[in-house]
């Protein structure tokens, strides 16, 4: 039986909207009806060629649904559970597996050179990032669903794919922030909005959201920040103005844009950390002289996935949900058919909302 998809048929090409024929799961794989599927900006950099996929694909990589059918094999889910797409899967053998540092497993994107559907002509699809989320069922490998905790709605489960490990790891694996610290989120996207509730939760003394659209601040604020700041020239300089001349302890960088990282730099106290979740294009040049590097001792370190276990991290988010720390509505700005992908994509590349959530 066809489903219907988004699937990108070459980079740079608009998304189409078709019917696919997915297999039956086979042993290890797990069949999924979606609830729903975030719209993240990733999705927009595999479609115009920033990070590379095989096409033509399936996109989506942060959903949540319930079990349809299970493969020979599969014994941690059956049927009828809900489950947490994970677009990510460690393979547990690599050298950074090996580390601990699942998240930068060197196998964990594999599986998007493997055949996932067929288009109803017969055409090969890949899975864009293992999951193809973009579509109303998809078949994954059984490493890419994690069972979800009970108290978390199926719909807004879908962010925690993403968008919510991102922006939880960013502060509590990454930077590390510490209960009394000071911090500043570049972006109130959906990453951004994770990452501002998640400093709250770690207990920072004041939070500083920056972003280029003033419309973000009532958003902002109802996600943890004690101060909004309209991205400019000058952002540097009104942060340290807010931090006693000395600059934040962290900041957070979810844009993935040269002058939005160089300017999150320049926000950060002496000493302090600075974080880079977004993801930025080979063109983003960011550049320092060796004597700032020397005289400010600051940390700057990259964030792939938030440095985040999905297998451990999923349950503990669960937890903040259900105890109200974590609200994940913030993060869902609009609730979107399948058919509506192209426009959210157009709302990203100006800048607009959180997350756009497609439901099925």
């Amino acid at each position: 039986m066809a489903v219907r998809a988004a699937v990108l048929p070459a980079i740079g090409a608009p998304l189409e909207i078709k019917g696919i024929e997915l297999p039956d799961p086979g042993p290890g794989q797990v069949r999924v009806r979606l609830a729903a599927a975030g719209v993240c900006h990733s999705d927009l950099s595999l479609s115009d060629g920033t990070m590379r996929v095989p096409v033509p694909a399936v996109l989506g990589h942060e959903g949540a649904g319930t079990v349809v059918a299970v493969g020979e094999g599969v014994t941690h889910v059956s049927p009828g559970s809900p489950v947490v797409l994970n677009w990510a899967p460690s393979c547990g053998g690599c050298h950074a597996c090996a580390l601990g540092e699942v998240w930068l497993c060197a196998n964990a994107l594999n599986g998007a050179a493997d055949v996932h559907a067929r288009t109803t002509d017969g055409t090969d699809l890949h899975p864009g990032l293992n999951v193809a989320a973009f579509a109303e069922e998809t078949v994954v490998a059984a490493s890419c669903v994690l069972p979800l905790p009970d108290g978390v709605p199926l719909v807004d489960a879908a962010l925690l794919g993403c968008a919510v490990l991102t922006g939880y790891g960013a502060v509590h694996h990454s930077a590390r922030v510490r209960p009394g610290e000071t911090v500043a989120v570049f972006g109130a996207g959906g990453v951004g909005l994770a990452t501002l509730q998640s400093a709250r939760i770690a207990g920072a003394s004041r939070i500083i959201a920056v972003d280029v659209s003033p419309g973000k601040e009532e958003l902002a604020r109802a996600a943890g920040a004690t101060d909004f700041v309209l991205a400019s020239d000058g952002t540097a300089r009104e942060i340290r103005g807010l931090t006693g001349k000395q600059g934040v302890d962290v900041a957070v960088e979810c844009v993935g844009r040269a002058v939005s990282i160089r300017a999150a730099w320049e926000s950060t106290r002496r000493g302090g950390r600075t974080t880079v979740v977004g993801i930025g294009g080979k063109d983003q040049q960011v550049t320092f002289n060796a004597l700032e590097l020397f005289h400010w001792g600051r940390t700057l370190s990259g964030c792939v996935y938030g440095n985040s276990d999905p297998s451990r991290d999923v349950p503990l988010l669960a937890e903040h949900v259900r105890e109200g720390r974590l609200d994940l509505s913030l993060l869902v700005t609009d609730r979107i058919t399948l058919e509506e992908i192209p426009t959210a994509f157009g709302n990203m590349l100006a800048g607009k909302g959180g997350r756009a959530v497609v439901v099925f």
